[in-house]
C-alpha cells in the first residue's frame, strides 16, 4: 500500500500508510480510509454439482471462481447477486431463491493495492443444468463440477477455499 505517496489535498510527498486501513498527511491533517468492501459469491448448485467459472484476468487468472463480484454503491447484496450473475453468465435469477450461507474476510489484491473485503456467500439451486455463452473478457470458461471432485486449492481466493472446506463437510 506504499504506492500512494502524495497527499491529494496539499500535494506534498507526505502521505503515510498505517499498515492497516488509513493514509494520513501530517502537513494538512488529510485522512483517507481504505475501508472493507462488500462482495458476493454465489454457489450455483444442481444436485451434487456446482457451476464454477475460470478467471480470464488477474488477480488469480486461470483459477476457479464462484460467480459474483463487488457490491455497488446503494445496492443490496442480493441485488448484487442478481446483477453479477446476469453480467457474468446471462443468468436471470429470482432473488427470493437466494439462500444466504455465511460471510468471510478476504484480501483482493489488484494492481499493487490490497482491498480488504467481506465476502457474502449465497447458494442458488437450479432445477436443471445449463450452459451459457460467455463474455471471455472476464471468464475463460464455466464448468459443472461434482462436489466430491472439488479441490478447494484450485479456487482463486482464500475466502472461497476456506468456505468450501466447511461447505463440503455438509454435503
Amino acid at each position: 500500500m506504499k504506492i500512494l505517496k502524495y497527499c491529494p489535498n496539499c500535494g506534498k510527498e507526505s502521505l503515510n500508510w498505517d499498515g492497516e486501513k488509513k493514509w494520513s498527511c501530517p502537513n494538512c491533517d488529510f485522512r483517507l480510509y481504505n475501508n472493507v468492501a462488500g462482495a458476493v459469491a454465489v454457489v450455483i448448485r444442481y444436485n451434487n454439482e456446482i457451476y464454477l467459472t475460470r478467471r480470464n484476468r488477474d488477480p488469480k487468472k486461470g483459477k476457479l471462481d464462484l460467480a459474483g463480484g463487488f457490491v455497488d454503491p446503494r445496492e443490496g447484496a442480493e441485488e448484487t447477486c442478481k446483477r453479477e450473475l446476469f453480467e457474468e453468465l446471462q443468468l436471470d435469477v429470482d432473488i427470493s431463491n437466494l439462500k444466504y450461507l455465511t460471510s468471510l474476510p478476504n484480501v483482493y489484491q489488484y494492481k499493487e493495492i490490497d482491498y480488504n473485503t467481506i465476502d457474502l456467500f449465497y447458494e442458488y439451486r437450479v432445477t436443471e443444468k445449463f450452459e451459457v455463452n460467455l463474455d471471455i473478457s472476464e471468464i475463460s470458461e464455466a464448468v459443472w463440477i461434482p462436489l466430491k471432485d472439488l479441490d478447494p486449492e484450485d479456487l482463486a481466493f482464500d475466502s472461497q477455499k476456506k468456505f468450501f472446506k466447511e461447505y463440503l463437510k455438509t454435503v
